[in-house]
């Protein structure tokens, strides 16, 4: 069925259910998993500039630049060791394992990713942005909807599902 699941993961809380049943579904299935982190400027989570301008005239505040760059560092640094711990939970639950962090837009880094990849699957969260924000901010998860060379499962923001009533619900159609 599916061999290898690419997880896309942000900085929101979605993330560790999103995590949660990719692992949940890579056991149930035997698959590996890769699991994907893109900074992005788009991101809300992601460092922005703290003064007027700077975007326009990034010359005028070239004395905060180090201090900008020591924080996108430290940004990279702590996407890097919270992949680093997930791989190591899904490599504990028995669960192959992987991890990548890349930057650029959210959308085009998952396909590609999946591409290069050779993924049969990605999974990922949902924030439920519509209407304007969704217009204005997009939305990562309709890009890959409609840009993905594989299946997608997309984890919505209210889903509070119990993933041990997922397996039971498995066990029954495997019966």
């Amino acid at each position: 069925m599916f061999h290898k699941i690419l997880v896309a993961l942000d900085n929101s809380e979605l993330s560790q259910q999103v995590f949660d049943h990719a692992v949940f579904l890579a056991k149930a299935t035997n698959a590996s998993l890769m699991l994907l982190h893109v900074q992005s400027a788009y991101d809300e989570y992601y460092l922005k500039p703290g003064f007027p301008g700077a975007e326009v005239y990034p010359s005028l505040y070239t004395h905060t630049s180090p201090t900008y760059m020591k924080q996108c560092e430290a940004m990279e640094k702590e996407g890097l060791e919270e992949l680093k711990f997930l791989a190591g939970q899904a490599i504990a639950s028995g669960v192959k394992a992987e991890f990548i962090q890349n930057q650029g837009d959210p959308g085009r880094v998952i396909c590609n990713t999946a591409i290069s990849w050779q993924a049969d699957l990605i999974i990922m969260g949902r924030r439920g942005r519509a209407g304007l924000s969704e217009l204005f901010l997009g939305s990562v998860s309709n890009y890959v909807l409609h840009h993905a060379p594989c299946a997608v499962l997309v984890v919505q923001h209210s889903a509070n599902v119990n993933l041990s009533e997922e397996a039971q619900a498995i066990d029954r159609l495997n019966c």
